[in-house]
């Protein structure tokens, strides 16, 4: 009986004792593990702060080499009448084209649905602004010598399309609605006398649409933002 006593203890103590080693063996784990995984993050934080020295030093170059290219190309075209004048004529291109903002005196015509009016018509699409009123007017301009034209925004240069698509009409693509707002930079005298004269476009259509115009002295015909493209024309 005493016998079986002590080999009840003695078993008692070794699972004490084998639980113990196994708690100090996992914790001496867990702690080589936070040690490891703080070296990996030490390791990681000093890579981002190289890689972002570098970036910043590499930008500071890129602001430099853009400074000292200005320098010289206003050291280039500086004094050189010739490098001016084909810089000027760059700038006429780019008006014409339509690729830049331009600024002027002219006319702004407003042509909108008129709604009071096709309230009990039988087909009321009639007192509506279609796509070849829009062209009928730009046409109009262009024949009174109008330099810059835009319709909602839309620049009209000589590759703009005018499209109606369902009850959809788009400029360059783009949906324009009523009311239209159409500018138009060059002589007032001009614009305005053939927009207004008697048996003109806008005076035949005012029966059925809402029409406004009026000249403006500061005009801003916002640029073309398109790709123009040619697939037939080549340079010589």
């Amino acid at each position: 009986m005493k016998k079986k006593q002590i080999a009840i203890t003695l078993g008692i103590m070794c699972f004490v004792l084998t639980m113990c080693i196994a708690i100090q063996i996992r914790t001496v784990t867990n702690s080589n593990s936070t040690a490891s995984q703080s070296f990996i993050d030490n390791g990681l934080r000093d890579e981002v702060l190289r890689w972002k020295e570098k970036y910043d030093n590499a930008y500071q170059e890129l602001l430099a080499s853009e400074k000292q290219l200005t320098q010289i190309r206003e050291q280039a075209t500086q004094n050189n009448t010739t490098a001016n004048a084909k810089q000027e004529q760059i700038k006429k291109n780019n008006m014409l084209l339509g690729t830049v903002e331009v600024k002027g005196a002219g006319l702004e015509i407003t042509l909108a649905d008129n709604n009071a009016a096709g309230k009990g018509l039988i087909d009321p699409s009639g007192v509506l602004v279609h796509y070849n009123d829009l062209l009928q007017v730009v046409n109009a301009l262009n024949n009174a010598g109008a330099e810059a034209i835009s319709i909602n925004g839309q620049r009209v240069i000589t590759t703009t399309a005018i499209t109606c698509e369902g009850n959809v009409i788009k400029v360059n693509g783009e949906k324009v609605s009523s009311p239209f707002a159409i500018k138009a930079i060059g002589s007032q005298g001009l614009l305005l006398g053939s927009m207004t004269m008697a048996g003109g476009y806008l005076d035949e259509i005012d029966d059925w649409v809402i029409v406004n115009v009026k000249t403006v002295d500061d005009i801003i015909i916002e640029k073309y933002n398109g790709i123009i493209s040619y697939k037939y024309v080549k340079s010589k």
